[in-house]
C-alpha cells in the first residue's frame, strides 16, 4: 500500500502524538509498504523548533520513510488564540506539500486530530486522487477547547461543532483510542460502520519490568528504600499538574521523608509546576529523557502519577498510561470510575488506585497508603504488565490496523 500520514507531530518528538505516529510509520515501512509523511518541524513539547532544523520546507529520509516537513509558527507561551494560529499556520503551509503528492497517488490518506484544521485539505485531496481517507482522533480538540476554557467565546460552540460533525462524516473511516472516545464519535453522528477502535500501544519488549534497581536512583541520589512517585511526560494544560505540587506540599508538611517526587518532562505547564514546588525538598525535576532510557526511567517509579483534569475526562486518553502499565509499576490516577481512565486503572487492568480529580488531599493519602503497602504495589504492577502484554502489544494492534486499512481499500 501507499500510505500518506498527515499530521503536525512526528518523530523525533518523544511524547504524545509524535511518538505514536513515528512508531506507526516505521512499522508500516518495515512491513514493505510505501510510506510518506507530511508533518511539521519538531517543536513539541518544548514549544520551540528543534535547533537541528531551520523553520523551512525540508525533505528527509528516516527509517525507509520519506518525510516532508513544513514550516509553522510556534508561540513561546501558547494560549487559546495562539494555539489556533499555530495550528492554522501548519494547516495552510502544508497544503502545497500535500498537493505535490498528486503524482504519487497514495492509496490511503491518514490524518490525525489534532489538528482538525488539516482535515478539510486531507479529505478533499483524497477524493481528488481516488484515495481512501481516514481520520484518527487522539484528542477531541473542539470539545476540549471549549470545556477547558481555551476558547471563551461560547456562542461559537454550536457552529464549530456542526462544522466538525460534517467534516468527520466526509471521511471513509474515523478511529479513536478508547471506548468512550469511540462512543463520542457515534454521538457526533458518524455512521457506526465507519468507526474503528484503534488504541495506543506499547512496545512491551522495549519497556519491561526491571530485574535490578533503576540506575536513575544512583544518578539522582535516591536511596533504595525511598518511595519514588514519578510523573513523566508532557507538561501541558490537560494534565491538571497543579495537583502534583499541592500533593508534594501536603506530604512534606506531614513530615514524611521517605517519599520522593520526580517530575520529568517539558511543556507549557512546567514553569507553573516548578513555581508551585519552590522550596520543596521532596521534589526533583528532570527534562525529558532519551527514548533509549525510557524503560529505566519508568522503572524508577514505585508509584506512577497520572493526573487528569475533570473537564478533560473522556475527551483525551493519556498516552503515557501504556508505558506505565508495561513497566510493571503501580498507577495512581485522578479520575472517576465512570471515565475510561478510571475504568481501565481500577477495574479493567486493576493496576492501581484512582482518586477524585483536583483533590490533592486524597492523592496525598493514596500515596502514603501505597508507600506503606509493598504487597499491593507488587500486585498492581503485575496486573498492569499482564494487561499491557494482552491488550496493548504494538505488533498486535498495528497488525489489526493494517488489516483494517486493507478492508477499507
Amino acid at each position: 500500500m501507499k500510505i500518506l500520514f498527515y499530521g503536525i507531530n512526528f518523530a523525533p518528538e518523544l511524547t504524545g502524538i509524535g511518538k505514536y505516529t513515528g512508531e506507526m510509520a516505521q512499522w508500516f515501512a518495515e512491513q514493505g509498504h510505501d510510506v510518506r509523511v507530511i508533518t511539521a518541524l519538531p517543536y513539541y513539547p518544548a514549544w520551540k523548533v528543534s535547533e537541528n532544523y531551520k523553520n523551512a520546507y525540508v525533505t528527509e529520509q528516516w527509517k525507509d520513510v520519506t518525510i516532508y516537513r513544513t514550516p509553522l509558527w510556534v508561540p513561546e507561551q501558547p494560549s487559546g488564540l495562539k494555539r489556533l494560529i499555530h495550528l492554522a499556520s501548519f494547516a495552510f503551509l502544508s497544503i502545497p506539500t500535500l498537493l505535490k503528492q498528486w503524482s504519487w497517488k497514495p492509496d490511503v490518506v491518514w490524518v490525525v486530530e489534532p489538528p482538525l484544521m488539516c482535515a478539510p485539505a486531507a479529505v478533499t485531496f483524497a477524493k481528488m486522487v481516488g484515495a481512501k481517507s481516514w481520520l484518527h482522533v487522539q484528542d477531541y480538540e473542539v470539545n476540549a477547547a471549549f470545556d477547558m476554557g481555551l476558547i471563551k467565546a461560547k456562542w461559537l460552540r454550536g457552529f464549530v461543532e456542526s462544522c466538525e460533525r460534517w467534516l468527520m462524516r466526509c471521511f471513509d473511516r474515523v478511529s479513536s483510542i478508547s471506548g468512550q472516545m469511540v462512543k463520542l464519535a457515534q454521538q457526533k453522528g458518524i455512521d457506526k460502520s465507519k468507526i474503528i477502535s484503534f488504541p495506543n500501544w506499547v512496545d512491551i519488549s522495549a519497556i519491561e519490568p526491571l530485574n535490578d534497581i533503576s540506575p536513575y536512583r544512583a544518578e539522582l541520589g535516591i536511596s533504595e528504600d525511598t518511595i519514588v512517585a514519578l510523573y513523566s511526560g508532557n507538561m501541558g494544560g490537560k494534565q491538571g499538574l497543579e495537583i502534583l505540587a499541592e500533593t508534594a506540599q501536603i506530604i512534606e508538611q506531614k513530615g514524611i521523608v521517605n517519599i520522593q517526587f520526580v517530575f520529568c518532562g517539558n511543556g507549557a505547564g512546567r514553569a507553573n509546576l516548578e513555581a508551585g514546588c519552590a522550596g520543596l525538598k521532596n521534589v526533583l525535576f528532570l527534562d525529558l529523557q532519551p527514548f533509549e532510557r525510557l524503560g529505566e526511567l519508568l522503572g524508577l517509579a514505585d508509584i506512577h502519577l497520572l493526573p487528569q483534569r475533570t473537564d478533560a475526562a473522556d475527551l483525551v486518553m493519556p498516552s503515557k498510561l501504556t508505558g506505565m502499565l508495561a513497566s510493571g509499576k503501580t498507577v495512581l490516577a485522578t479520575a472517576t470510575i465512570d471515565t475510561e481512565l478510571g475504568h481501565v486503572v481500577a477495574e479493567e487492568a486493576k493496576c492501581g488506585l484512582i482518586v477524585a480529580p483536583e483533590e490533592s488531599d486524597e492523592m496525598a493519602e493514596a500515596i502514603i497508603k501505597l508507600s506503606n503497602d509493598s504487597d499491593s504495589r507488587f500486585i498492581f504492577g503485575n496486573n498492569g504488565r499482564q494487561y499491557a502484554e494482552s491488550k496493548l502489544d504494538k505488533n498486535t494492534i498495528l497488525r489489526k490496523f493494517e488489516q483494517d486499512l486493507v478492508r477499507v481499500l
